[in-house]
Formats: C-alpha cells, sequence, structure tokens
C-alpha cells in the first residue's frame, strides 16, 4: 500500500483553508479564461495531476438512465458522447445495476468505449464486496477497464476506516489497478466535509474526489471552504455535483436560475461537474451554458453566496447533507449494519 502522504491535510492547514480558498476561485477563473475546447466546443479541464483531460461537464449515470425505454437512455447517451461530452459517470448500485448495463450497451453499439473517459462507483467496504462490484461493474459496462473507480458514499465517520480495514475495499482496488483493470481511484461523498478529510488523511494519494459544490454550499458544512482547497493544493482532481441542490431543489425552492448555478460551480477550481441530464432537452441546455461559459468574477459569486445566504443557513434546501433520503439501499443498509 502507498504509504501515507506527507501532504495529509493538518488541523493548521483547515484553519487556513479559508486563506486558500480565495487563492482557489481565482485558480478557477484562470481555468475558464485558458482552458481548451474540444471539436465540438466543450471545455475541458486537467483530471487533477493524472495528466488526463475531461470534458468540464460530465454526464450523470442515473438520471441519463432512468428512462422507461432502454433505446431512449441508449440514444441520450450516445448523443451526449456524439456532442462532446467525453466524462461519464455511473455507479454499481444505480438502478439495481441497470444504469452500467444500459450505458455499456450505448457504448458497445456506438463503438464509443476509447471516446470516452469511463468512471464508475464501487459501495462494498470489505475487499470481498468491492471485488464482486468490481467485476459487476467490468460486465455490465462491457469493458475491460475502468478509467477512474471511487469509493461511493463516503458520507459516515466510519466509512474511511472500514474501507481501509484489514481486508478492507481499498486491497481491491489497489490489486486492480495493478492488473489495468482499474486507472485511477478516488472516492466520493455528499454529507459531511470532515468524513473527507478524514478520507483525505488515509495513506492513499487519491487521484480524485467527488463532492456537492453549489451556491448554498459555501454557508453550511461548506465542502467548498473545507475540502476544495485541499484538492488544489494536492493536486487532486475535484469533480462537483448536486450543482442544483439535488433533484433541482435550488432552483425550484431557492429561485435560484439554472444558468446563475451552474456557472457559480463551473467558475470553481474543478476538474469536471456531473450533471444529473435525463432528457436531450437538459442536455441541450447545459451544453449551450458550458460552451458559452464566461466566470464568475470572485465578486459576483460572493455577492451571490450573500444573496441566498438565508436559505442556505441551516441546509433544508441540501436534503443530502442533512437527511437520509440520497444514500442509496445499499449505504444505508451498511450504517444499520455498523
Amino acid at each position: 500500500m502507498t504509504p501515507p502522504n506527507p501532504a495529509s491535510p493538518s488541523r493548521r492547514e483547515v484553519l487556513q483553508a479559508g486563506a486558500v480558498g480565495l487563492a482557489a476561485m481565482s485558480l478557477g477563473s484562470s481555468l475558464v479564461a485558458s482552458e481548451e475546447t474540444n471539436e465540438q466546443g466543450v471545455p475541458l479541464r486537467p483530471l487533477g495531476k493524472t495528466g488526463e483531460k475531461v470534458s468540464l461537464l460530465a454526464l450523470g449515470g442515473h438520471h441519463s438512465t432512468r428512462a422507461r425505454e432502454e433505446k431512449d437512455s441508449i440514444r441520450l447517451i450516445q448523443r451526449a458522447v456524439d456532442e462532446g461530452i467525453t466524462f461519464l459517470d455511473n455507479a454499481w448500485d444505480y438502478h439495481n445495476g441497470g444504469a452500467e448495463e444500459r450505458m455499456g450497451k450505448a457504448l458497445e453499439e456506438g463503438k464509443l468505449r476509447d471516446k470516452v473517459f469511463l468512471m464508475t462507483k464501487v459501495c462494498g467496504r470489505t475487499a470481498k464486496e468491492a471485488q464482486s462490484n468490481l467485476d459487476d461493474s467490468l460486465r455490465r459496462l462491457r469493458t475491460d477497464r475502468i478509467d477512474l473507480w471511487q469509493f461511493h458514499e463516503i458520507n459516515y465517520e466510519k466509512d474511511p476506516d472500514r474501507v481501509f480495514a484489514q481486508d478492507g475495499a481499498i486491497e481491491v482496488a489497489l490489486k486492480a489497478k495493478e492488473q489495468g483493470k482499474v486507472r485511477y481511484i478516488g472516492f466520493t461523498g455528499h454529507r459531511n466535509p470532515e468524513v473527507h478529510l478524514k478520507m483525505l488523511q488515509k495513506p492513499y494519494d487519491w487521484a480524485t474526489v467527488q463532492m456537492p459544490l453549489n451556491v448554498l454550499d459555501g454557508t453550511f458544512r461548506s465542502f467548498q471552504k473545507q475540502v476544495l482547497p485541499v484538492l488544489v493544493e494536492r493536486g487532486i482532481g475535484a469533480i462537483a455535483m448536486k450543482s442544483l441542490g439535488g433533484n433541482g431543489g435550488i432552483v425550484s425552492n431557492v429561485k435560484v436560475p439554472v444558468e446563475q448555478a451552474l456557472r457559480y460551480v463551473l467558475s470553481l477550481p474543478i476538474s469536471a461537474l456531473v450533471s444529473g441530464m435525463e432528457s436531450e432537452e437538459i442536455l441541450e441546455q447545459n451544453l449551450k451554458i458550458v460552451r458559452g461559459l464566461k466566470a464568475m468574477a470572485h465578486e459576483e459569486m460572493a455577492a451571490l453566496e450573500d444573496k441566498y445566504k438565508a436559505a442556505a443557513s441551516d441546509g433544508r434546501y441540501e436534503g443530502f447533507k442533512t437527511t437520509k433520503n440520497y444514500d442509496g439501499p445499499v449505504h444505508q443498509k451498511q450504517q444499520q449494519e455498523a
């Protein structure tokens, strides 16, 4: 196992996150100003220090495979890739495996596998569970390798220790990387930035971290303020999610315009934003925003945070932080058994 990273965040570093956060904001603006685009006009950004470049807009695996008819999901996935979205998200437990199966079929039938950066997530915490998840994901996705394999829903205090326990899931991840079945390893979570920091202190140099980032996050239990600066300092690829608060709550309840909400997150120093796009109409909307992206200045972002500060104060519009409604069934069961 890789020895502890000397850059693991200390208490002092966490306390200094505010100052580093301002520098991170500036980095976000410079990324937007200097980033290249692919032939379809979609911006590309570096995935941390991996040497990879991925599309700034990533296709969420859960939403893109929600359609009743399989053919509709396949058409949506294939169109997204044709339009320049090369970063695809998924997870072992989405739709009881159906999400991976539909995405795998879309890539195989469209001969698109080599055109995309394919990410999926492992739910198992033990080596046995993780190996089973990996075997399932490779089969469903109809591929011999996963570009990015992330530990899913690292939400609770015990999750990091369970992954790194003797016979824990990390052993399978490291072996799979050696075998070429997995190229990069990261983790995700949506509940508590303190748990992310604990995972970042574990003895592995993560390629990526996926977390909620939105215009409300900076006020309550903030990933942007506590975790993002650490990722920037360590060269870890930051992958954003929940940009609309999960199921669009920030737009429907707080009345933040979609374009404003997305531009805010896309102006941060992230590698990609995983967006839930369940229809071609939403795909077109988001493509228009990202293709014409103009970075928000720090002052504009701060003004937005202040405008919506009251709505953000107690996490009521970020239910993934304050309720278990966003926890998948597998992870809810894990917590019951812990």
